[in-house]
């Protein structure tokens, strides 16, 4: 596995063609465009990297998968009330589905759908409440206590927060937000400033690998069936719109974030966490697509087969 992932850094640092850094987040558009880091967590626990596996960087929307497993262990299925379980076919932040289907989002994992989970997730609690929330869960299930929000990243997304602002007044219009707006927002972007490492978001993942157990630890963090089922979101959602390209090239479970990350799951294999702050059109880390494409031809964990 290790000569696996070296291979890949190697093959990765050749690249000329690396993609965009997320410019309309000021603070994302410093992020140095030559890096690359790579981590696999086997269910034992094993961990093996290459590049800049240790740097930490803003795990964006990948937060998305660990604030939905939250809204379930609290809400159970009527999480889906509040959003759907559908791809979307639209960017990220894209209003014109909201507007045809009354102001449900299509899944937990765009814009609107995330924001309507952290709306969920509130329940009559303060954002400082909520946030501390989150970050003891995403410490917890990576086991690392030192796991922290960016504040300067939540400043600069609060200072350019007129599309997602919008987002959220349109779904309250419809009675689907129930916390001030500003609020909820404050949460949203700090929830999506986690500063992580490819090895954290790794490890984070490890219990999607094992039907809702983290191996290592030897502790249920959701059911057999919950795991699966965020599994498949991930699969169909994960991407935004281009969600059925990375099925095709990759054939896994995963979730992006426009700060450059991609966590990967492999049932039963691995948790895998790529990071390349250069993007593609779609918003999704361009040689974290790569990479993963290369890591799945050669060991052929591809859901799909061999």
């Amino acid at each position: 596995m290790q000569k696996i992932l070296n291979d890949i850094a190697a093959a990765m640092a050749q690249e000329n063609e690396r993609g965009k850094v997320a410019d309309y987040i000021p603070q994302l558009a410093h992020v140095d465009p030559n890096q690359f880091g790579i981590s696999v967590v086997l269910p034992d626990g094993q961990v093996f990297s290459a590049g800049d596996a240790k740097t930490a960087f803003s795990i964006q929307s990948i937060s998305k998968v660990f604030t939905l497993t939250m809204a379930l262990g609290k809400l159970g299925d009527a999480v889906w009330n509040k959003v759907g379980r559908e791809p979307s076919g639209d960017p990220f932040n894209s209003i014109v589905q909201l507007e045809h289907e009354m102001g449900k989002p299509r899944n937990p994992f765009i814009n609107a759908g995330a924001i309507a989970i952290v709306d969920a997730i509130m329940m009559g609690h303060q954002p400082k409440e909520t946030l501390a929330e989150i970050l003891q869960f995403v410490r917890f299930i990576a086991d690392d206590n030192s796991i922290i929000f960016d504040h300067k990243v939540a400043e600069s997304e609060m200072e350019h927060k007129d599309r997602n602002a919008s987002l959220a007044h349109f779904m309250k219009s419809f009675g689907r937000i129930k916390h001030p707006v500003d609020n909820v927002l404050g949460t949203y972007f700090h929830q999506c400033s986690i500063a992580m490492n490819c090895e954290q978001l790794a490890r984070a993942g490890q219990f999607l690998v094992s039907d809702g157990v983290n191996a290592s630890t030897n502790t249920r963090v959701v059911s057999p069936q919950r795991a699966r089922r965020i599994n498949s979101l991930m699969m169909m959602c994960g991407h935004y719109d281009g969600s059925g390209e990375f099925a095709f090239r990759v054939g896994l479970p995963g979730k992006s974030g426009v700060g450059g990350g991609i966590l990967v799951i492999a049932p039963g294999k691995a948790s895998i966490a790529v990071w390349s702050p250069g993007l593609d059109t779609i918003g999704n880390s361009q040689l974290g697509t790569q990479a993963l494409e290369m890591l799945v031809h050669k060991t052929g964990w591809s859901i799909f087969g061999k």
